[in-house]
């Protein structure tokens, strides 16, 4: 897999569509600029103080240019986070071909390793990783269901793992269902935001933790 541009139809969730798919390459360009500026005025000023005046200036475009694509702030953090899904998806995909890990736990240490990693490396990750980590702004409606129309954000998420957990763990062994992945992942959440809380680059220790407790409750 290779990382792709966002659309409506990002890693397979159904997905609000953009106002309008961009198709020729300024187009996409474009959009992938619009999404850089709003990731890096994430980690600037947070998502309550974020306008798209503000990302439209920082990505070079006229305001009339980002209101193609998208209806508002919503609409744009909601792009951001199907967009940062899709490069988890594309990195743990690529880890899980070249390592190709027995069973739950060799999956958890990739699936938590490269989430630590984009925590570490990608712009407003810190903010929004698949869904707003902290505090939702008043002016925003329903940040539960950025992924998905009619899912939340991580039973979107846990579907899609359970999904690599069936191309890439043996038939003879343990493959948790989504309702286990969308369990553990409510715990990864709470663990690793403690993580991040205490130290810039995540507390390894607790990170550690969060690798020991997924493992003992999925491997049930």
């Amino acid at each position: 897999m290779t990382e792709r541009a966002v659309d409506g139809r990002t890693a397979g969730v159904a997905a609000p569509e953009l106002r309008r798919r961009p198709v020729q390459q300024r187009s996409l360009e474009r959009l992938e600029r619009i999404l850089d500026a709003c990731a890096e005025l994430l980690d600037e000023v947070g998502a309550g103080a974020l306008t798209t005046k503000e990302i439209a200036a920082r990505a070079q475009v006229p305001i009339g240019t980002l209101y193609q694509f998208f209806t508002g702030k919503q609409s744009l953090l909601a792009a951001l986070a199907r967009r940062n899904l899709q490069r988890y998806l594309d990195r743990l995909t690529r880890r899980l071909d070249a390592e190709s890990p027995r069973d739950i736990g060799g999956f958890v240490d990739l699936a938590v390793e490269e989430f630590v990693a984009m925590k570490r490396a990608v712009p407003g990750f810190g903010a929004l990783d698949f869904g707003l980590t902290g505090p939702t702004p008043p002016a925003l409606d329903d940040v539960e269901h950025l992924l998905d129309l009619s899912l939340d954000n991580n039973t979107a998420v846990a579907g899609l793992l359970h999904r690599l957990t069936s191309e890439h763990l043996s038939a003879d062994g343990r493959r948790p269902g989504p309702l286990a992945l969308r369990v553990a992942l409510e715990c990864a959440d709470a663990v690793l935001k403690l993580a991040f809380q205490s130290d810039r680059d995540g507390d390894p220790t607790l990170i550690a933790e969060c690798k020991v407790l997924l493992r003992r409750y999925l491997a049930g």
